[in-house]
């Protein structure tokens, strides 16, 4: 049968690929998945409803009260209200419906390197074009302003920013965020922002852009905030006047929300405040770990994250990031290599801290081993 182009011609993911190569007894720090307890609001609230008989067909933009509720959470970042918000099947999908419902073929959008891998090929199925633009390597890892000022054509109809960052654990300064917006409006181009990991952060606050929905477009969701990746429930927030048209895009992709899920979140966001200090306390002390693990080895080298829950370290070794994740697999320690998540991370590795300590541990002492070996 006839394959797509579009689809063919994007690589399998840089993560995936790694997944593929571990065995029954790796210890897995390449998964961005929550190994926490989703909250028992969420689980009770989900169960009722699929009791209740909630197991149909349900409105395009979610339930009315979980837009608004959503709303009011999340009002703390800027003026929002239930109709600025579509409940999503999962924040990757939220990314994909904007990109489809906002770029052209032939149009350019501009890509964090090293970013999340699935911006470029989002903007790819849309018939876009993708290009990098680079964060800074200095540990805070910041949008490089003067380069993506250098980079922009009249075809570019978009900026990807992602805060915290996947894969850094980066945070975006209120400097960079005004930059950035100041950018959008001057040039006609819409900032897509994925702030998935906005309940993460450990050093200074989330710098959001739902205060700033006259140039962009927010993508979120609840699967790392309430530990229930498979639930598959995400949401977007934009302004009134693009509202039919996104949820014109989701119509066309899942017809619904999955209902359930809906009133499991609807029946935990009032109560989850607890439940968050919990896990940024948790998340907190394990990327202390895994900060003074990987600087107590020779030729590596960690800023601490200030957000998500990744760390990114850079190496001094003449060796691509590939080969060295292939080398640690083999020796039994999965992560991601710098290079999975565009050029400008060539150099660098991304493990995961969202396990617990005696796999990071375990995991550092095998890094520590293939490293010193190979000096």
């Amino acid at each position: 049968m006839k394959i797509s182009k579009r689809i063919s011609d994007i690589p399998m993911s840089g993560i995936r690929k790694m997944f593929d190569l571990a065995g029954p007894d790796s210890i897995n720090l390449g998964l961005g998945e929550p190994d926490l307890d989703p909250p028992a609001e969420a689980i009770e609230g989900m169960n009722a409803a699929a009791s209740a008989g909630r197991n149909k067909y349900g409105p395009t933009a979610g339930i009315m009260e979980l837009r608004d509720a959503v709303a009011d959470y999340f009002s703390k970042y800027g003026k929002v209200d239930g109709n600025n918000i579509m409940i999503t099947p999962s924040g990757s999908t939220a990314l994909l419906e904007i990109t489809q419902s906002m770029v052209d073929p032939g149009d350019e959008v501009l890509v964090p390197s090293p970013g999340f891998v699935i911006y470029g090929p989002h903007a790819e199925l849309a018939g876009g074009r993708a290009v990098e633009y680079r964060l800074t390597d200095d540990g805070l890892f910041q949008p490089d302003i003067d380069h993506i000022q250098s980079i922009i054509t009249p075809r570019t109809t978009m900026i990807v920013v992602n805060t915290p960052s996947n894969p850094t654990g980066g945070v975006l300064t209120e400097e960079s965020k005004k930059a950035l917006c100041d950018i959008a409006r001057d040039r006609n181009i819409t900032i897509l922002a994925d702030e998935v990991y906005n309940e993460f952060i450990y050093e200074g606050r989330h710098t959001s852009f739902m205060d700033s929905l006259d140039c962009a477009v927010v993508a979120n969701g609840f699967s790392k905030m309430m530990a229930v990746t498979g639930w598959r429930m995400g949401f977007l927030c934009a302004e009134h006047e693009l509202m039919d048209t996104l949820i014109k895009m989701q119509y066309h992709v899942c017809a619904s929300p999955a209902m359930p899920p809906m009133y499991g979140i609807l029946a935990a966001l009032p109560h989850i405040g607890p439940y968050l200090d919990n896990a940024r306390k948790v998340y907190r002390a394990r990327r202390d770990l895994i900060t003074d693990l990987i600087n107590d080895i020779p030729g590596m080298h960690l800023e601490a994250p200030r957000g998500a829950f990744y760390a990114f370290p850079g190496y001094d070794r003449d060796i691509r990031s590939a080969d060295l994740a292939n080398d640690l697999a083999r020796a039994g320690l999965i992560c991601t290599p710098g290079s999975a998540f565009g050029s400008y991370g060539e150099g660098h590795l991304r493990f995961s801290y969202a396990a617990d300590e005696s796999k990071i541990e375990a995991g550092m002492a095998i890094l520590k081993k293939v490293i010193t070996e190979g000096r």
